[in-house]
């Protein structure tokens, strides 16, 4: 599939993408890139991070950080906001899905871990840039949600509740900034089929794809070029928004 078909212009800009070693953080990353946007790759896997860079084309900046603490991630703004002068976008893609067992199934410290990556982890990136998105009077946020926090997914609690739980801050966020020239949004994939997929079970991945009407999985790439509008100047009088991106699977 190709990567780009329509030119979004992020020239001056300067992005920070969680996740940003694999899958739908790297493809974010190589859309931005394309569309003119420096661009520092978040990741607590100091070895993906390695082998990531190298691949992106453009001024890219590596940064090995633990987005559940809050002084790991004040330690990574302040070095990206050196090496990249500011940060006008911050797309919150890091995540994990967590096991696939039932809701009482669960130890209460897996479903902590979920909600710390998945969902504390962009509060607490969010709350490092923000400020300086004030400030400077202009920004953009994009947290990657997903169907599951709209409809929830069996034996994914801690998964579906943690991505509802981004939605809700992405609605509250929007309204706070509205005024603030700063749009947050997020997007609501279906499951793509990542380094992600490695933490499922087979049936699990069968279900997901069964409720899709494309039958078939969506491409990072296909994230990723949503993403890029959301984080342009085009998109301009919508905060607070949900974006679909279910192959027809959600119903609103």
């Amino acid at each position: 599939m190709p990567m780009t078909r329509n030119q979004i212009d992020l020239k001056g800009r300067a992005a920070v993408v969680t996740g940003g070693a694999r899958g739908i953080g790297f493809a974010c990353a190589e859309r931005l890139l394309v569309s003119g946007a420096a661009v520092a790759l978040w990741d607590q896997d100091g070895g993906a991070l390695g082998a990531a860079a190298p691949k992106l084309n453009g001024t890219v900046r590596a940064v090995t950080v633990d987005i559940t603490d809050e002084a790991s991630v004040a330690a990574a703004a302040k070095s990206t906001i050196a090496a990249l002068g500011k940060v006008d976008i911050l797309v919150n893609n890091a995540g994990i899905t967590g096991a696939n067992k039932k809701t009482w199934e669960y130890e209460p410290a897996e479903w902590r871990r979920v909600i710390d990556v998945d969902l504390t982890g962009a509060f607490l990136c969010a709350r490092a840039f923000v400020p300086g998105m004030i400030a400077q009077r202009y920004g953009r946020i994009v947290n990657m949600a997903s169907v599951a926090g709209k409809e929830g997914n069996p034996n994914a609690a801690a998964y579906s509740a943690a991505k509802a739980g981004l939605i809700g801050l992405t609605k509250s966020l929007g309204k706070e900034l509205a005024t603030a020239g700063i749009a947050v949004n997020c997007v609501t994939p279906a499951a793509a089929e990542t380094d992600l997929f490695k933490q499922m079970t087979e049936e699990h991945i069968a279900y997901m794809r069964s409720k899709i009407p494309m039958d078939r999985f969506v491409h990072p790439n296909e994230i990723a070029a949503l993403v890029a509008w959301l984080c342009s100047e085009e998109c301009s009088f919508t905060t607070g928004g949900v974006f679909d991106i279910s192959g027809g699977r959600a119903t609103y």
